[in-house]
């Protein structure tokens, strides 16, 4: 069902136990921000062309449904929080799948009669039960019955930790439901037992109810029957197969005929799983093969992998550490992180540790996340191309120029570090306390990791209320005499100024900074040089409530230099000359994978691999194996498997049931679980991708998927202003193209040239864009958002994320849809996407072209801004008719005339339908694109301004556009020289 879980490889607690700790990290109950009425449309972030709910957390979908000509959407859902808990169902419905109404609450999770939660409502389906067969509605009127997993919670009487699956009816068409008295219906007597997707299975094995769910930790998808939707029998289990390296979720099942031949049908599972994807975190893989009313059989199972070719420089086989220098945490009761000698597999209170080989690899678990070490080999010299190991474990990247330890930088400590002798306060101190918080609990003693000292502020602790606590606290007046101000801040994570530290200058908030949702301080820093000599004061602002409502903060430096960053990493790292060349990290997985270093620029030079696991966190651990020589590289094995996305974000995808004409119909959670708490939206907390058509088709390798988005997105289309380039060279660098738009459909065809990286940017403003691109030397497509805004939230999210793409014919075509804070890519067809979210800074809409290493070949490329279909966005222009002539003039100002080159062009309509869109030719080169309000009083009017032009003759015509047609300008033409 996708359940939210920090330390998903330690399950021995059982669920309840994993419920309490999440609830108490992620909380219940909404911010402060959620209080104040919001219009959704104008919240930066909010698509317009996906579902999210208007307010509070949403997951995987769930319960997906066509009945009388209604789409329904179930989802998972927290009704009162905007991170994950209190799980219930949402609902929204469409006529449309684009169009979606948000309706009240389908199924809430289950209190007794002291309002305790005992049983929450995970992830399932629902079904048409069009011959009555549950008894729950009549022939007249069958009902929908909704299949769901009871996640019963440590409160409950009898299944207290356990999973099962249960049923609730409807008999209105899905607007109420009534849990069936009868709950649960199968009992496997399992602590993660979940995720039942029911369908009609109608074949030579005869006529009955199929359910696919998840034995999630031990990777199988178990299958049942019944003839009443009540009473269940065994079918047959499948798996473990392909990627195990996380839990099993969210499975489906369905027939699909290969090309549409009703004569080659073949049978598809979707196995949702978390972590483990190929592009890191949670993702979808699929299996083709054939489904006999019994069992599920396989075409697509990759064999276990067999060892690359290369000399073995350390596998760790012997019970040794090879002569590797180990420096485990002194003091820690188990001699962690490494102990004395290589693990064999899974150390206590791990889930099971697969992929390494033979029989002992390097495994930091001992005694858990908690303790830090390093393990380094011998010297070597590099003689091959490649160095290949086996790398699992936490994904916590080496971060350049960061620091091992936490020192503060040099420079003057401030407030003393709130090492304040005892019976000392805030207060005494010189600082103002409002709000909760009072004077004997500041500063605190308790709360926060990697604070200095022995006291810090700590806003959980300040007051009595913990993370509802609000108010402010702000320092006494300082001087600011150096260049920057360096601090330690954790907590909470807040987007909207109710929870931060802020810099005040003359009555003048001039600096902010907020936590990560993370226990955790760590280094900020902010530069100051423009204030110097001028009177400060630090203000900690706490508005928030709910789940991570509180800030941390801890020893202020002002000095010359900032400090430097912590590097929290599980990496593998490549040493030359006491430099870090090539670092290697997890992937939040118990499971090992290839990778591979090219190291043929280091020949001859000596370097050794040092091993570091410096995170007490969650995945606070690295494993490593096998490491090898080579003159080839190792390749990952998640690569060979069929993936549903390629992305970053498309999780829990299932179908719809019921979808008239057969068609197949996914929807998927637009997240990670890696960050999905975090990411930086207010009131709501994330979104559906788009639905797509999936269908089977023929490939080398056998019948593949291949997806599209719905065909009523041709509805919201808007043709009238499309934008059209090509074919034409794009010279090394990049290109601001004449149209923006941040809701658009992009198809664009490529060739190469002799360039070595090309593509596009969206979402951009100048400084930051997401690159949608394609690598010519290794013939993959890419989503690069390591510099798409705001990225820094979470230290998982900053990526680029990246398919194998074959060119046809030496191109590569590609459609893209961009919604705000998305790119949903596809490639070859559909045969190939990428899913991302991206979260660009304000107003960047920018659309752009790049080509690095040479010269690429844009071959056509079609922009075409889409209409919003959620929220009131204004994208309907209103028009009647076609708009009215609209007149070119030039600007003949004294010193910008146009014998010089510096003039504008000035477009003006003075009756008539107005337009939404103004195009710009200059010598029949379009030069302006422009959206236009058609909202405007009076005479609708436009100026672009023109600069540098050399001496010649230039012809300047337009059009005015709207959703009626359009209508050429009158021309103008402009000498620059004469005089």
């Amino acid at each position: 069902m996708g359940t939210y879980t920090p330390k998903p490889r330690v399950l021995a607690l059982g669920l309840a136990g994993a419920l309490v700790a999440s609830m108490a990290a992620v909380g219940s109950i909404p911010a402060s921000a959620e209080e104040t009425a919001v219009d959704p449309a104008t919240q930066q972030y909010r698509p317009y062309l996906h579902y999210t709910p208007e307010k509070n957390w949403m997951n995987d979908p769930n319960g997906m449904v066509y009945h009388k000509g209604v789409y329904h959407l179930f989802y998972q859902h927290n009704p009162v929080g905007t991170t994950w808990g209190n799980m219930s169902w949402g609902h929204a419905t469409s006529k449309d799948l684009l169009t979606w109404e948000e309706q009240p609450l389908a199924i809430p999770q289950t209190f007794n009669a002291d309002g305790v939660a005992i049983e929450d409502i995970f992830s399932g389906s629902v079904v048409v039960d069009q011959d009555n067969s549950s008894g729950f509605g009549t022939a007249e009127n069958p009902p929908l019955v909704a299949i769901y997993t009871s996640a019963y919670t440590g409160a409950h009487p009898t299944h207290a930790g356990k999973q099962a699956q249960s049923l609730a009816y409807s008999t209105d068409d899905g607007q109420t439901w009534t849990k069936y008295e009868g709950n649960p219906v199968l009992d496997r007597d399992s602590a993660n037992f979940r995720d039942p997707k029911v369908f009609r299975y109608d074949g030579p094995a005869g006529s009955y109810w199929v359910m696919t769910a998840v034995e999630a930790t031990d990777h199988k998808v178990v299958l049942y029957k019944s003839d009443n939707l009540k009473d269940w029998t065994h079918l047959s289990d499948f798996g473990p197969a392909n990627s195990v390296a996380g839990i099993w979720e969210c499975p489906d099942l369905f027939p699909i005929a290969v090309d549409g031949d009703p004569n080659n049908v073949k049978w598809v599972m979707v196995v949702n799983l978390n972590p483990g994807a190929v592009a890191g975190g949670s993702g979808g893989q699929y299996f083709v093969g054939d489904f006999d009313g019994t069992t599920f059989t396989s075409d697509t199972t990759d064999p276990l992998d067999t060892m690359p070719e290369g000399t073995v420089f350390a596998g760790f086989n012997d019970g040794t550490y090879n002569g590797w220098t180990v420096n485990n945490e002194p003091g820690n009761w188990k001699n962690g992180p490494w102990g004395d000698a290589p693990a064999t597999g899974s150390l206590p209170g791990q889930t099971p540790v697969t992929g390494f080989g033979g029989t002992g690899l390097i495994n930091g678990f001992n005694d858990g996340d908690w303790p830090l070490g390093t393990i380094e080999s011998p010297a070597f010299t590099i003689e091959q191309d490649y160095i290949n190991f086996l790398v699992g474990g936490g994904n916590h990247p080496h971060v350049p120029g960061g620091q091992l330890a936490n020192e503060p930088p040099a420079g003057d400590l401030l407030f003393e570090g709130f090492e304040f002798p005892d019976g000392t306060n805030l207060s005494d101190a010189g600082w103002q306390l409002a709000g909760d918080f009072e004077p004997a609990r500041n500063p605190s003693t308790a709360g926060g990791e990697y604070f200095i000292g022995a006291k810090r502020i700590n806003t959980f602790e300040g007051g009595p209320e913990g993370d509802n606590n609000t108010g402010t606290l702000t320092s006494p007046e300082f001087t600011i005499d150096d260049s920057n101000i360096s601090f330690l801040i954790g907590g909470g994570q807040r987007d909207d100024g109710t929870l931060q530290a802020e810099l005040v200058v003359d009555g003048t908030v001039v600096e902010t900074a907020t936590g990560k949702n993370s226990g955790a301080l760590e280094w900020r820093n902010w530069d100051v040089s423009a204030y110097t000599g001028q009177q400060a004061a630090l203000r900690l602002v706490d508005n928030a409530s709910g789940g991570w409502g509180h800030l941390t903060f801890d020893h202020v430096v002002m000095g010359s230099e900032p400090a430097l960053p912590r590097s929290s990493e599980t990496t593998v790292n490549l040493v030359v000359d006491d430099e870090v060349v090539r670092s290697s990290t997890g992937n939040n997985s118990e499971s090992l994978d290839w990778t591979n270093w090219d190291v043929s620029d280091l020949a001859g030079q000596e370097a050794s691999i040092k091993i570091i696991d410096n995170n007490r966190g969650g995945w606070g651990h690295i494993l490593a194996d096998e490491f090898m020589f080579s003159d080839t590289p190792a390749h990952s094995r998640l690569e060979g498997y069929d993936w549903l996305d390629w992305g970053k974000d498309y999780y829990a995808t299932v179908s719809f049931s019921n979808v008239p004409d057969d068609k197949r119909i996914m929807l998927g959670w637009m997240n990670n679980w890696d960050y999905a708490n975090n990411i930086p939206t207010s009131t709501w907390r994330s979104s559906m991708t788009l639905p797509r058509e999936v269908s089977l088709t023929q490939t080398p390798d056998g019948p593949r998927l291949v997806q599209k988005v719905v065909d009523q997105i041709d509805s919201v289309r808007k043709d009238y202003a499309a934008y059209t380039d090509g074919p034409r060279e794009i010279r090394e660098g990049h290109e601001t193209l004449p149209i923006a738009g941040d809701l658009v459909q992009i198809d664009a065809e490529f060739a190469p040239g002799d360039a070595e990286r090309f593509g596009l940017t969206v979402l951009g403003d100048g400084t930051e864009a997401t690159k949608v691109g394609y690598d010519a030397s290794t013939e993959r497509l890419f989503v690069d958002r390591t510099n798409s805004g705001n990225e820094d939230f979470h230290p998982a999210f900053s990526s680029i994320d990246d398919a194998p793409v074959p060119m046809v014919d030496g191109r590569v075509s590609l459609r893209m849809y961009v919604d705000r804070a998305s790119v949903e890519v596809f490639a070859n067809n559909g045969l190939t996407t990428i899913t991302d979210q991206v979260f660009p800074n304000a107003g960047a809409d920018k659309i752009g072209l790049f080509s690095e290493g040479g010269t690429a070949q844009l071959e056509k490329l079609t922009i075409t801004p889409l209409s919003g279909t959620m929220w009131d966005t204004g994208s309907s222009d209103g028009a009647t008719k076609a708009p009215g002539k609209a007149q070119l003039s030039i600007d003949h100002q004294q010193k910008n005339g146009p014998h010089d080159g510096n003039f504008a062009v000035n477009m003006q309509l003075l009756e008539g339908e107005k337009g939404s869109l103004f195009k710009l030719y200059e010598n029949g080169k379009l030069i302006r694109y422009e959206a236009l309000s058609t909202a405007t009083s009076g005479a609708q009017t436009f100026e672009t301004n023109i600069n540098d032009r050399p001496n010649g003759k230039y012809v300047y015509t337009g059009e005015l556009i709207n959703s009626k047609g359009a209508t050429k300008t009158t021309q103008r033409t402009v000498v620059v020289g004469a005089k």
